[in-house]
């Protein structure tokens, strides 16, 4: 559905209006299109001393094909990203900033104490106002779970009131995410910089994402910009929406895709397959019988590389007046199916190893919503199944990750009475819904064979949603 208010927004008369009046003036985001750069404009390092980090960001920053900025207290860069063969120059000095750039990344992996927070408030304090509409924001840190002294913990933990801050201060599109790299996997970031340094991650900030060692084999793609080739990939729920989305970003990243959805949504099913050259199979996953017709169907084919579990239904009614059955099949299509799909898919081998297992979640499932009970512990389910077997699926080199999505452009949220809808936009710090393929591209980022140090994450495609933040 489009959002009208947008373009009235940035017109010439709708801009005086909304100023004057105080609205929000949404700005349309950047989205990724087929064969652009990872990054258009300079990228401003920051950072304190000179950590393992720093190497490894000047290989990635090299294979991107970003040019790099030093900031005048980081000047250590410019000697780091030489070594690599990477051209990078000073940006600014102490007292006056420099050009205007694309995207600000700081390496708060050497930081061991809050004492050392003033790092922090010059790079961003001198930098905020030079960022380019539809920038970026990427803070790396260490896990404050595996850190080796509380001090080191409590201020790699304050990083994350830094990031969420920056998400919604900085406007004009800007998103800030905040990236824990365990000690020893710094050379497993370049898929997430690629994701969170590029137009994908547009309706993805304020985020929290952990890398650790690889889970399964770790190889660069030889094409980026088909890093799913020679992949098949499960898509369920895939007739229309969210669903069609993801199949075709993964159709566009190289995979062959299966496209699964009801037997009722055969039509639209069939018509999005045949458009991505995939193949479509028209099954009930709620049924007891289903996770063994696609195994089945996965050996048939030589085994599969991915599973989407995009596929959910909704029975809204606050629980008081909910009747058992509506309780029951959300739950079971929503949370129980996936628990019986991945047992199936992984015990049997259907899924190869090295296979990438993602799940759509929702915002509701975190932050709960009124009329949704059902919904919300399904979604909420989804959350817990990621994070506990995601130590027992490693074991097979099987990564499993979600996605939780906000307000997203649909035809399920164009039925929401419109204030309702309204506010969903809204209240976010992007100032406006997501689209479809806001959720396909973070999904494609879980798929890379790339993103094996990424595994037991949960990200909102929100845009910084007000609820649950």
């Amino acid at each position: 559905m489009k959002d009208g208010y947008i373009d009235f927004a940035n017109s010439a008369m709708g801009a005086k209006l909304v100023n004057a009046l105080g609205l929000p003036k949404p700005l349309p985001l950047e989205r990724y299109k087929e064969g652009q750069p990872v990054i258009k404009g300079p990228v401003l390092i920051g950072g304190l001393g000179e950590t393992p980090m720093l190497a490894e960001l000047a290989k990635a920053f090299k294979s991107i094909g970003a040019q790099t900025l030093a900031h005048a207290k980081l000047p250590q860069w410019v000697s780091v990203a030489n070594k690599e063969g990477l051209t990078t120059g000073r940006w600014g000095s102490d007292a006056k900033p420099g050009e205007k750039v694309k995207a600000l990344v700081f390496d708060a992996t050497g930081m061991d104490d809050s004492t050392q927070s003033d790092a922090l408030y010059w790079f961003f304090h001198d930098a905020a106002r030079s960022v380019l509409p539809c920038g970026r924001v990427v803070i790396i840190g260490r896990q404050p779970e595996l850190c080796k002294s509380p001090r080191q913990a409590t201020v790699q933990r304050s990083l994350e009131g830094l990031s969420r801050s920056l998400g919604k201060e900085l406007k004009k599109g800007i998103n800030a995410q905040l990236v824990y790299v365990a000690e020893g996997a710094e050379a497993n970031i370049e898929s997430t910089l690629r994701f969170l340094l590029s137009p994908r991650s547009a309706y993805v900030s304020a985020q929290v994402i952990r890398i650790g060692q690889p889970v399964g084999p770790q190889a660069a793609p030889s094409d980026w910009s088909k890093p799913l080739a020679g992949k098949k990939a499960l898509v369920t729920g895939a007739s229309r929406g969210i669903g069609a989305a993801i199949a075709e970003v993964m159709a566009r990243e190289g995979a062959q895709v299966i496209c699964l959805d009801v037997p009722q949504a055969q039509a639209g099913l069939d018509e999005v397959a045949k458009k991505l050259g995939g193949t479509a199979i028209a099954l009930d996953i709620g049924a007891p019988d289903a996770g063994q017709k696609l195994v089945d169907e996965a050996k048939a084919q030589g085994g599969w590389d991915i599973i989407v579990h995009n596929a959910g239904i909704t029975r809204d009614k606050t629980i008081a007046n909910m009747k058992e059955p509506l309780w029951q099949m959300v739950v079971n299509v929503n949370l129980s199916t996936q628990e019986r799909i991945n047992d199936a898919l992984v015990e049997s081998g259907a899924l190869k190893a090295g296979g990438r297992i993602i799940c759509v979640s929702s915002i509701s499932g975190l932050a709960g919503n009124m009329g949704q009970t059902n919904y919300a512990v399904s979604k909420a389910g989804v959350v817990g199944m990621v994070q506990s077997t995601a130590p027992i699926f490693a074991e097979r080199g099987i990564t499993i990750n979600a996605v939780a999505p906000g307000f997203i452009e649909t035809q399920m949220t164009a039925a929401i009475p419109f204030a309702i809808r309204e506010a969903g936009r809204r209240m976010n710090s992007m100032s406006q819904g997501g689209q479809p393929v806001d959720v396909a591209e973070a999904i494609a980022w879980y798929a890379s064979p790339a993103s094996s140090g990424v595994t037991a994450n949960v990200i909102r495609v929100c845009g910084q949603s007000l609820i649950g933040a």
